[in-house]
């Protein structure tokens, strides 16, 4: 069963673990909009999600929004609040219901061993389905025109995604790991499985990016000659720099990065 709410959510903050400065966090206000809680039924458990769009619309462009390694915190709620000022219906789950809570951890690599790196793939992508069967069940968002934009970790879930669902019209990947990840070198790799994506991926990278060499993202633009998809680097930035309540923010690149996603998303059919 899938509960709908729509009921305001009270504010959860900042995840600890991600040194976060609030006070020069950008806050959009849901003036508007329907913004507020589901619970989506997955395998397992009821996955929590906060979504948004503007009030009295229906069949709108849907995008689907994958957190970071910090979960489902005020961040990832407020891009879902932004896009939805752009006539989108926006979404994004609590990716890690099952494996626990990012807002309970300081530290980054407690998070990553006890947290993150116990959710598969598989699980990654079924939820994410499960999210697009919702929204198509429920009316008010349009799938045929569906895209899909993710944040660090989320930046490799939208490439795995987007090469799962046939549903995914474009897709707009922020510094996602392009190599298998540490904890699953077994899994797939972005720049394994790029060049068979048919669908259009904006890829966005720093670089002065720590986690990402810029080698690996030489070897995605090679991997993608051809194809629909681009990579874009900004030089100078860190990696992280569209989050906006962090020290690693770059105001620039991320206004920037925003700016081409929209454009990418009416270019490829999702407006």
């Amino acid at each position: 069963m899938t509960t709908s709410t729509d009921r305001p959510s009270s504010s959860v903050g900042f995840a600890p673990a991600a040194e976060p400065r609030p006070d020069q966090a950008i806050r959009t206000a849901a003036d508007g909009l329907c913004a507020g809680m589901v619970e989506i039924a997955v395998a397992g458990a009821a996955m929590p999600a906060y979504r948004a769009r503007p009030e009295g619309g229906r069949a709108l462009p849907v995008v689907l929004v994958i957190q970071e390694i910090f979960g489902l915190h005020d961040y990832i709620r407020d891009v879902v609040r932004r896009l939805a000022h752009q006539g989108y219906y926006a979404i994004a789950p609590a990716l890690f219901v099952r494996q626990g809570d990012p807002m309970a951890y300081q530290d980054i690599g407690r998070l990553m061993s006890d947290v993150v790196a116990k959710v598969s793939d598989r699980q990654l992508v079924d939820d994410l389905s499960a999210v697009t069967d919702f929204i198509a069940g429920e009316g008010r968002g349009d799938v045929a025109r569906l895209a899909v934009t993710g944040f660090c970790w989320g930046g490799r879930a939208t490439w795995l995604y987007a090469a799962h669902d046939p549903r995914v019209r474009c897709a707009v990947a922020w510094y996602g790991q392009l190599a298998a990840p540490r904890w699953a070198p077994q899994a797939a790799s972005v720049l394994g499985l790029a060049s068979s994506v048919s669908v259009p991926v904006l890829a966005l990278f720093g670089g002065l990016d720590a986690h990402i060499p810029l080698s690996d993202v030489a070897a995605l633009s090679s991997a993608l000659a051809g194809t629909p998809s681009e990579v874009r680097v900004y030089e100078g930035a860190e990696h992280g720099f569209h989050a906006d309540y962090r020290p690693c923010y770059q105001a620039a690149a991320a206004q920037d990065g925003w700016a081409r996603m929209l454009t990418w998303f009416g270019r490829h059919g999702v407006t």
